[in-house]
């Protein structure tokens, strides 16, 4: 059985779709009679240093077939106007995870960043002291297509795929912007002959 490792943050996870719990978790739905393993390895809060610090014990325990990378929207948050993660600390970061994800394979991919609802996210209902807006999140993801490509890696543009009132807290999809999330990664891992489905 073929093992498809996802890893990513609290949109990986799947917050806000209280039908069918993400996009990850619809794709393992889907794919489960395909003879595919999906693993959800998303952790809320994430950025790709926290990725960085678990990636290959997981990487390891897992031995998988085909890796995603669903991460570098926690990277964007605005903490007294400065990035949590630097944009230079991101790259090097993704090109870390790079080198330790052909250890195992060659089929990997990047999930591109969804865009926010700014008037609910500057700043964060939870958390005062951050906000997400779009222009550093597009910023990211440029980053994030540029550093794939580089490495001669697919990269799957998402930014403007989840419209605002899809957005259940202006920062994670509810389950209308899951379901759309999965369609166009199932679509992604076809066209890249990550998975025959």
């Amino acid at each position: 059985m073929a093992r498809i490792c996802i890893w990513g943050d609290s949109i990986t996870i799947g917050f806000s779709d209280y039908e069918k719990q993400g996009w990850v978790n619809r794709l393992r739905y889907y794919l489960n009679k395909e003879d595919f393993s999906v693993y959800n390895l998303g952790i809320s809060d994430d950025t790709s240093e926290e990725l960085t610090n678990r990636f290959e014990v997981e990487c390891k325990a897992r031995n998988p077939d085909v890796i995603l990378f669903a991460i570098g929207t926690n990277d964007t948050q605005q903490i007294n106007n400065n990035p949590i993660v630097s944009l230079d600390r991101f790259e090097k970061n993704l090109n870390f995870l790079i080198n330790s994800a052909k250890k195992y394979t060659n089929k990997i991919g990047f999930i591109g960043l969804t865009k926010v609802t700014e008037e609910k996210t500057m700043p964060i209902p939870w958390n005062t002291k951050i906000y997400y807006d779009n222009k550093n999140l597009k910023i990211y993801d440029n980053k994030l297509k540029q550093t794939a490509e580089n490495s001669n890696l697919p990269y799957l543009y998402m930014f403007d795929l989840v419209e605002d009132d899809e957005l259940e807290d202006g920062l994670h999809p509810n389950s209308k912007g899951h379901e759309k999330m999965f369609k166009k990664v199932k679509g992604f891992l076809i066209e890249n002959n990550m998975a025959k489905i």
